[in-house]
């Protein structure tokens, strides 16, 4: 799987050599020097994973973890050459998953990137082409499993929830009627109203914050899915 990685950092020589680190590895990296610039792609094309520094110009990099975590618990890998403990400490207690002084070795930071993304996802032993697995943006749905995860964290899903998911999934952009919805989620001798559908979809939007679950007004929801 091709994780997108974003690195805030602005000295450019740490820049290139732990973006080719990571691009030899197989992840897709966007660079931004800057908190600033960190938070736009967050608020457009957000990261599996962050690589931070803290000494930053503008908004350092304590606040723009806090920032992050305010929102998501998408890993976040801190990189500074503040060395002392109260600063490692302060880093972690923000939110922070792993802290990493400079000077460093790419290969080490390599390894805790692949020991975080195996500590918050799923092992990554299943093939692209493998059907058991459904990857909708930042939803990943393990089929034969049942498991979803958004954003790189697993989330318990009642049974209603993970199929509703799972049959948006499999048909992104397409818009479902209410009336759809109820027959193929609660089936043909279900009775209710289909206000059973708006109250599903609410606590699937309350418990995956973010996700591009959209009302198609006076007529239903779609799953959207952005164009590659």
């Amino acid at each position: 799987m091709n994780y997108h990685i974003g690195l805030v950092e602005d000295d450019s020589n740490i820049q290139n050599i732990v973006s080719a680190y990571l691009r030899k590895e197989g992840y897709n990296v966007t660079i931004m020097d800057s908190a600033e610039k960190g938070w736009e792609l967050w608020e457009n094309d957000r990261p599996d994973m962050w690589i931070l520094d803290i000494m930053l110009p503008g908004m350092d990099g304590y606040e723009f973890c806090k920032k992050i975590r305010n929102e998501s618990d998408v890993p976040i890998i801190i990189i500074s050459a503040k060395d002392d403990e109260i600063d490692k400490i302060l880093g972690l207690e923000l939110g922070g998953d792993d802290y990493l002084t400079k000077p460093f070795s790419p290969r080490e930071l390599i390894a805790r990137v692949k020991r975080l993304f195996k500590r918050t996802l799923p092992k990554d032993n299943i093939s692209e082409a493998d059907h058991d697995r459904l990857k909708v943006d930042h939803l990943l749905i393990y089929k034969n499993e049942r498991r979803i995860f958004f954003e790189g964290i697993e989330y318990e899903a009642t049974t209603k929830e993970y199929d509703m998911l799972q049959l948006l999934a499999e048909n992104p952009n397409r818009a479902f009627s209410r009336e759809e919805l109820l027959m193929k989620i609660w089936g043909n001798d279900y009775f209710g109203s289909d206000r059973a559908v708006d109250d599903l979809i609410k606590r699937i939007r309350k418990k995956l914050d973010n996700i591009p679950l959209e009302t198609v007004w006076g007529y239903g929801y779609r799953l959207r899915k952005d164009e590659e």
